[in-house]
């Protein structure tokens, strides 16, 4: 059983992630993957949930941007995500949880890092080697740590010319290569009980935060947004790390 203190930590951080994905179209995983590995029983059920409700989240948004879907600019970074997100799955399975969440820890400020030097002046071409390029670095990092978004963010902000676009791209990204995962995970075990329990508190989550990010879609500096999640990302990479 989750305690109680867990459950509220999980809608918590779930409302946190939600709004951060709706508002800047990415960033759920990044997010969510700072806590859950110290609340779920082990780290592959941590990424387990952590896939599940991203992907119930991206559904929640792609609802109203479905229109906006073009399939062809998807279907090379998926195949490439796929084959790539198969070995990571399988690597994470074998190797120990204190290792992995140290390897998170280094990943979050890696990242974090990266993105506060480079936001905005990466520009790429959308290629059908990018394409590759992005979607099999996606499913690494998907596959070992949750956190797919990053390099399929660079991709869809090249290849999608307005906002609307971008988000619908990036959501049915999202739901398609989490629920592949799920797959992949659940094949080593990973779908457990507790995942599902965990689930079914954390969903509300996905609800809230999806709804006030929806208000300030409009009205608030993505730029912004990320900035903060960059910053929080750097902190808790560094905890991981170090705990």
């Amino acid at each position: 059983m989750i305690s109680g203190l867990d459950i509220l930590l999980l809608v918590l951080f779930c409302t946190g992630a939600s709004f951060v994905q709706r508002v800047s179209g990415f960033g759920f995983g990044i997010f969510i993957m700072t806590a859950l590995p110290f609340i779920m029983p082990s780290y592959g059920e941590a990424t387990t949930l952590s896939g599940l409700l991203s992907a119930a989240q991206s559904l929640y948004v792609l609802v109203s941007f479905y229109r906006f879907v073009a399939w062809r600019r998807l279907l090379f970074i998926l195949l490439a995500f796929v084959v790539t997100s198969f070995f990571a799955v399988e690597y994470v399975a074998a190797v120990s949880d204190s290792c992995l969440k140290r390897l998170l820890g280094v990943a979050l400020v890696l990242l974090s890092l990266y993105f506060l030097m480079m936001d905005g002046k990466v520009s790429l071409r959308p290629s059908v080697k990018v394409q590759f390029s992005a979607g099999a670095l996606s499913g690494v990092l998907g596959g070992l740590f949750g956190m797919q978004g990053p390099p399929a963010v660079l991709y869809f902000m090249a290849s999608e010319k307005d906002k609307n676009s971008y988000m619908a791209m990036t959501q049915l990204y999202f739901l398609v290569g989490n629920l592949v995962m799920t797959v992949f995970r659940a094949r080593n075990g990973f779908l457990t009980a507790a995942v599902g329990e965990a689930w079914l508190f954390a969903i509300a989550g996905v609800v809230v935060g999806s709804f006030f990010g929806k208000r300030v879609f409009d009205r608030v500096s993505a730029d912004k947004l990320r900035k903060i999640v960059y910053f929080y990302m750097l902190v808790s990479g560094m905890v991981a790390v170090f705990s």
